[in-house]
């Protein structure tokens, strides 16, 4: 039985040391998040349907910064597509778990708070209007650790387009559900390597 309990206290110690690994200067982060997904079933309905890839390279540990693209499409049959861009630079802060101020929820898991700034717009299509401008947000978010190299994350974010055109501003809260692949430096060169 204490065999039994000490290899389960071990288990978490690894994991939540996994959780602080993946996250420390010179590794890189890339994935992305699939943010609203709505595909209507009624008639009439219509489809909503954004991506979010993403990449960066912690410069410390605990804060990475890279690149962001978002595409998003939604309509209904018979009727105009709005298609939206936007592209740019991101950060992204971990929490550590002291800072916090609660218990971590899980044990392999960390708080994060991401920001970006980039360009983007919009176009819809049948002669509708579009727009092009200043692209922002900022949100937190959590990832969960489900192997030493993939987190799975939620994020809650504002995210704002100060367009020029017939757009104008617009803004809205959006839901990503996603994955990161966390590679440190040793992996990410020989899957460089190996792709030459």
């Amino acid at each position: 039985m204490k065999k039994l309990i000490l290899t389960g206290v071990l288990a978490v110690a690894g994991l939540t040391a996994t959780a602080n690994a993946q996250i420390q200067k010179g590794n890189w982060m890339v994935g992305g998040n699939l943010a609203g997904a709505n595909f209507g079933l009624n008639e009439g309905a219509g489809y909503d349907f954004k991506i979010q890839p993403k990449g960066a390279y912690f410069i410390e540990d605990n804060l990475a910064v890279g690149g962001y693209v978002d595409l998003g499409f939604s309509g209904k049959k018979d009727a105009a597509t709005t298609f939206t861009y936007n592209v740019g630079a991101l950060g992204r802060y971990y929490l550590n778990p002291g800072e916090q101020g609660v218990n971590n929820l899980l044990h392999h898991g960390r708080w994060f708070f991401e920001g970006n700034v980039g360009v983007g717009g919009m176009s819809i299509s049948k002669g509708g209007s579009s727009s092009n401008g200043l692209n922002f947000g900022f949100g937190p978010g959590y990832s969960y650790f489900i192997t030493p190299n993939i987190g799975l994350e939620g994020l809650v974010k504002y995210d704002a387009n100060a367009g020029f055109g017939s757009g104008g501003y617009t803004n809205k809260i959006t839901f990503g559900l996603g994955f990161q692949i966390y590679l440190p430096t040793s992996k990410a060169k020989q899957i460089i390597n190996d792709v030459k």
